[in-house]
């Protein structure tokens, strides 16, 4: 069953899906999916697709609660992209999913597996964070400012009544967050790493960079054959749901 809901962060409305199941045991924990950003044209507003569906198949098959919402920009959300905004929309769901009983946990995709690194990093309540195709150099994956500007607006996450920062505004606000840095400081709390070996926006040595920050204290899964649209691919959600069962 999937459940709709809005939540307040800021001056941004954002939509919360929350999924459970009727056909298994119901565990205590709770899996948070974080979307990330597209770079293509317009693809900014459907960056969270496909992702209710997917935690509607993980509730069912794992018995977890499983939620996915989209940050400000993206979706019918309202409000403008930054990190720092899309921080504190995470942190707003959380605040949300928390009851004080549930062990809550992350898997964030693209740049949304970075965000989720660096929040469980500042937040104890996130027991465990899987990463898919997530970039662990924002300065590299960000480019040049003017061209990180382009993209972000290309890519259509900009509401016309909250202006997006300028392009060193933007750019200093993404790089802002390190996921390195954040790699090395989660473990001992769990630590999935997963990445197609031929993924040519996120390279896979940023893969084996994120498990050399973690100093090996991490699970790397290599999905061979697959690009950077992870999502979809049968084996990651085969991966994913093997991590939801060892962490019971």
């Amino acid at each position: 069953m999937l459940v709709h809901e809005q939540l307040t962060s800021g001056p941004s409305r954002l939509d919360l899906r929350i999924a459970t199941t009727a056909t298994r045991p119901v565990t205590d924990h709770v899996l948070v999916l974080v979307h990330g950003l597209p770079r293509a044209y317009g693809m900014g507003r459907r960056a969270a697709g496909q992702l209710p569906e997917l935690a509607e198949h993980l509730a069912n098959e794992s018995g977890w609660l499983v939620a996915t919402g989209t940050f400000s920009g993206v979706g019918n959300s309202t409000g403008t992209f930054s990190i720092s905004q899309w921080s504190a929309d995470l942190a707003c769901m959380l605040d949300r999913l928390d009851d004080g009983t549930r062990r809550i946990s992350l898997a964030g995709f693209g740049l949304g597996g970075s965000l989720a690194l660096t929040t469980a990093v500042a937040d104890e309540r996130v027991r465990g964070v899987a990463t898919f195709a997530a970039p662990a150099d924002l300065v590299r994956w960000s480019g040049e400012p003017q061209v990180l500007h382009d993209v972000v607006t290309a890519a259509g996450v900009v509401d016309p009544d909250v202006p997006l920062l300028g392009p060193a505004e933007l750019f200093d606000d993404v790089t802002s967050i390190d996921p390195l840095a954040s790699a090395k400081l989660l473990p001992p709390r769990r630590f999935l790493i997963g990445h197609g070996s031929d993924d040519l926006e996120v390279p896979i040595s940023e893969a084996r960079a994120l498990l050399s920050a973690a100093e090996g204290r991490a699970e790397l899964r290599v999905i061979q054959g697959a690009g950077h649209w992870l999502r979809a691919d049968p084996r990651m959600v085969a991966t994913l749901l093997g991590w939801l069962d060892r962490h019971r």
